[in-house]
């Protein structure tokens, strides 16, 4: 069965964006100019927004703007200009945090949309009501928000208020982002959009009289993570989070690539049209992330790992599909493979297929056993059904 919500995507670029639009996003958010929780390397400029919401509003999407770092009183008198101009260029909704940005929205682009972002921490319907009656149209429910109460907010607040959670991602060891560890180890303010993410570094102690000597700091099975959480993962309980009254499914990750993005998403979208959830929970698998767990929603953090605070992954993200013509792949290479290597095609809602390399040629014509260099451009025999877009990825475990 289809659910009706709202599947949203992260996007650190266009390359991005287009991957979230074509693996089946409804929504993208993207970082801008002012006041976004990412590095700026993971923000649009004004004409890259007005850009991106041309190409969003095109698929008939829609696109929201993070405007959700806590404001100094520098910053207050930029937000209404910048918000009529998020405005002005079709922009669907800016996600606010800071109630001062929250009011200045509203004097000068009353009716550009505003959602409330998960780094207010709103979490009862008493404050989801007080949101709404100062103009918010949808909250981003605090990460440590559980089942029940989502279902509470939602029989509480007025039909008109949206609830959005997220679904899938990296998620902060503190409540929504509001750690001081990075500002005081790095100088750089998790509520700033610079957190230096401290609490997946390795620890360990030392002794006073004993410097230079160091003792590991360890959880069971040996980790010195200790402050590092796991990744949220519900592609199992999206029917569960749409009955309590979810309206729409966040996916994290405006830092990630264009790769992450596109599996993530489609996996998501799969499920979300009635999928295997056995292939869509493989699928998520394939991108790098630390243990997964279903996060607060049951009131506890509920997981079957211990959290090492490494990464895993089963795919390698090898290159982009430009072209298909005559059973010839026009591949960017990303990563290294080589002759003899089967590689899968990551296409949108279907499953995966592979095909073995058995041959790689330059734009010159020269063959090739490896293809070492990033960003060449090579062309690969296909037997398997490819369009300009899919990822081509190999397969490290089984």
């Amino acid at each position: 069965m289809r659910m009706g919500a709202e599947l949203l995507a992260p996007a650190g670029d266009m390359e991005s964006l287009e991957a979230a639009l074509r693996f089946g996003a409804d929504a993208v958010y993207v970082g801008g100019e002012l006041l976004q929780l990412r590095a700026k390397s993971a923000g649009f400029d004004k004409s890259a927004i007005a850009l991106a919401s041309e190409r969003v509003h095109r698929e008939k999407k829609r696109l929201y703007v993070a405007v959700n770092s806590l404001a100094n009183c520098d910053e207050i008198p930029l937000v209404g200009e910048y918000a009529k101009a998020l405005y002005d260029m079709g922009v669907d909704a800016a996600i606010v945090s800071d109630l001062g940005v929250i009011s200045e929205i509203r004097r000068a682009a009353p009716e550009l949309e505003i959602h409330l972002s998960t780094q207010a921490s709103c979490m009862n319907y008493a404050a989801a009501a007080v949101y709404h009656d100062m103009g918010v149209k949808r909250i981003v429910l605090a990460r440590e928000t559980t089942v029940g109460d989502i279902a509470k907010i939602r029989a509480m607040t007025p039909k008109t208020l949206e609830l959005e959670a997220f679904v899938h991602g990296a998620m902060c060891m503190a409540v929504s982002g509001r750690c001081i560890i990075s500002s005081y180890l790095t100088g750089r303010s998790g509520n700033r959009g610079e957190c230096a993410q401290p609490c997946r570094w390795s620890y360990a102690l030392t002794e006073e009289k004993r410097p230079g000597e160091y003792f590991p700091v360890e959880e069971d099975g040996g980790c010195t993570t200790i402050l590092s959480s796991h990744d949220l993962c519900c592609v199992d309980m999206l029917d569960e989070l749409e009955k309590a009254g979810v309206t729409s499914f966040k996916i994290e990750g405006r830092m990630k690539t264009a790769y992450y993005v596109a599996s993530v998403v489609n996996a998501y979208r799969m499920a979300l049209s009635g999928g295997d959830l056995e292939y869509c929970r493989r699928e998520l698998e394939g991108v790098k992330h630390r243990p997964y767990s279903d996060g607060f929603y049951h009131g506890y953090v509920k997981n079957n790992h211990i959290n090492d605070g490494r990464y895993r992954h089963e795919c390698v993200f090898v290159g982009n599909v430009i072209e298909n013509r005559d059973g010839f792949l026009k591949v960017r290479q990303r990563n290294n493979f080589k002759v003899g290597d089967v590689l899968e095609i990551l296409s949108p809602g279907r499953a995966a297929e592979s095909f073995e390399v058995t041959e790689i040629m330059t734009e010159s014509g020269d063959r090739r056993s490896a293809a070492p260099h990033p960003n060449e451009i090579l062309y690969i025999p296909c037997g398997v059904r490819a369009e300009s877009g899919d990822f081509l990825r190999r397969r490290e475990n089984g």
